[in-house]
């Protein structure tokens, strides 16, 4: 029997791999279900290919279009005005999560009663939503996959180790454009630099978050919400070649790491076929001039401050990574239209947390998806507000 898999955000990076992968293997998956906001041409010839029973288009002016093109396939087009339940009316083996953003928190909440393995690549849902995530695979008894490197890793690594054995978990950073660039220069940098990452060709956003290790903040907390362990234990750490994703000390004093190349189609393909291997995912040989060259490096908190949003956020309540996640999407705009200086991010993200309102905010504990955009709106229009006083005139 097929394996049923529905991707939401399947247009994106994450969502193609995933086909990549499954277009290897047509006979081991069905595909139910393919979704997009913008790429409706990309979408619709997926949908071709793949022979998907059904597609959501976020952006209702492209539906007719789409509806139109993929009327002859069989193909059954939605918006997201349409319940997912009523679109994948029985459980499927696996949904894909690879959405970008906060708007990947819906999805993953409508995806998870439907679903008996939830395989995602969005560590906001988890910042922001966890407590409403959390609740929901209880109650439906989903299977939750990170496929994000560092996630993965531990995941990997811990099994059903409990913390009393854990002394330290290491989350791998590449250091981004700015290593070795001096302290005193970061102030003056330019979006071109920022968003030009050595390893790899990204989005601005996360190329950005990446260059002033913000993403690492966010993979931190993610990590802290999926693993029961205490968030003393996590610790960040420089490593340029980016082959260790995740380095875990335990207390008998051995110490593991997990090492893979660069290429987020291994940990989804072992997410996909439950780590049995997948015959046509052939990897490089093992080059050992790379293993030689590892080096990994403390992180330098006067070049790096944003490490220290860590503590500083979780420990004012359920609420405060989704005004974080907002707050720090705003800014990184204003930083991209060079309104505010690079600095200035993670500066005003250190002055968010003081400001009226906040508290109020952050120690709630949300019950539904409208309290989490509550949070974020908030979150955004507070973070604009301060930041004008630092525009670049």
């Amino acid at each position: 029997m097929k394996t049923k898999i529905a991707i939401f955000g399947s247009t994106g990076s994450i969502g193609t791999s995933t086909l990549e992968i499954i277009g290897n293997d047509l006979n081991k998956f069905s595909v139910e279900l393919l979704s997009a906001k913008d790429n409706y041409k990309k979408l619709i010839s997926q949908a071709i290919k793949f022979k998907a029973k059904n597609v959501i288009i976020y952006n209702d002016k492209y539906f007719y279009y789409v509806n139109k093109k993929l009327k002859k396939y069989k193909t059954k087009v939605f918006t997201d005005k349409t319940l997912l339940h009523r679109i994948i009316k029985k459980k499927i083996d696996c949904s894909v999560i690879s959405i970008v953003g906060i708007a990947g928190l819906k999805p993953t909440l409508d995806a998870i009663p439907v679903s008996d393995k939830l395989i995602f690549a969005n560590k906001e849902s988890i910042v922001c939503g966890w407590q409403l995530i959390k609740k929901k695979i209880l109650k439906y008894k989903t299977k939750l996959i990170p496929v994000d490197s560092e996630h993965f890793s531990i995941m990997k690594l811990v099994g059903q180790i409990p913390d009393k054995e854990i002394s330290e978990i290491v989350i791998t950073a590449s250091g981004g454009p700015f290593l070795k660039l001096p302290t005193n220069k970061l102030k003056s940098v330019k979006p071109s630099q920022a968003i030009k990452h050595p390893k790899w060709n990204m989005g601005s956003k996360i190329s950005v978050d990446s260059a002033n290790l913000m993403n690492k903040v966010f993979e931190t907390i993610e990590a802290y919400h999926l693993f029961n362990f205490k968030l003393k234990k996590y610790k960040i750490m420089i490593h340029p070649q980016s082959l260790v994703h995740g380095i875990i000390k335990f207390k008998n004093g051995l110490i593991k790491m997990l090492l893979h190349d660069t290429d987020m189609k291994i940990p989804i393909s072992c997410a996909l076929y439950d780590d049995h291997h997948n015959k046509k995912n052939i990897q490089k040989p093992l080059n050992e001039k790379q293993l030689s060259q590892l080096r990994f490096y403390k992180v330098d908190k006067k070049k790096f401050p944003a490490v220290n949003l860590i503590k500083k956020y979780l420990s004012k309540g359920k609420m405060a990574p989704t005004i974080l996640n907002g707050a720090n999407e705003e800014l990184v705009k204003l930083f991209l239209r060079k309104k505010i200086k690079f600095t200035d991010i993670v500066k005003i993200l250190g002055e968010l947390v003081k400001v009226k309102g906040f508290d109020k905010f952050a120690k709630k504990n949300p019950k539904a998806l409208r309290d989490i955009y509550i949070c974020d709106s908030w979150a955004r229009l507070k973070t604009i507000s301060i930041s004008v006083r630092y525009f670049n005139v």
